[in-house]
């Protein structure tokens, strides 16, 4: 059986937002003036650790395709697996609920719903070689519709993603 592995694309301006918001706390402590007690190191210490933790969460978004399945793994601990023929169509999303992607720039991926009482009908992924992975899915399941343009806008500088 063969698996193509696809890792999420990482987005600098996501990074740079994570760290302006985790930046705050360490903000007020410092204008407060107790930079050297055990308040402003703890502070510090945990600061890190959710940066550190997030940082690894988002490089350990993986995508899998096999020839009968498409699979979402996040360190290989979370796995989410669906058939490749319940994919109906492919498209670019730029939509901000949170998903198994590190970028703002995404795949929407709509299944065939299951029953009528099935609430999530896609995922929202960003895999980094997005025209390699596209190409895979055509490659096994031919009826996939894929409406994905590469265009690049005004925000994007210097290729890099949102």
């Amino acid at each position: 059986m063969e698996k193509k592995v696809f890792r999420s694309r990482i987005s600098v301006l996501m990074m740079v937002f994570i760290l302006s918001i985790l930046s705050i706390p360490l903000i007020t402590v410092i204008r407060s003036g107790n930079i050297f007690n055990s308040e402003f190191y703890t502070i510090v210490g945990v600061l890190f650790g959710v940066l550190l933790f997030i940082v690894l969460l988002m490089y350990g978004f993986r995508y899998e395709i096999t020839n009968k399945y498409i699979q979402l793994s996040t360190w290989g601990t979370c796995k989410n697996n669906r058939p490749l023929s319940e994919i109906v169509s492919v498209e670019r999303s730029y939509n901000i609920l949170s998903s198994p992607a590190a970028s703002l720039k995404r795949l929407r991926i709509k299944f065939k719903k299951e029953n009528k009482f099935s609430i999530i009908s896609y995922w929202l992924i960003s895999p980094v070689r997005e025209h390699e992975f596209l190409e895979t899915l055509k490659k096994y399941n031919p009826d996939i519709h894929i409406n994905v343009s590469n265009e690049k806008g005004w925000w994007r500088i210097w290729d890099w993603d949102i």
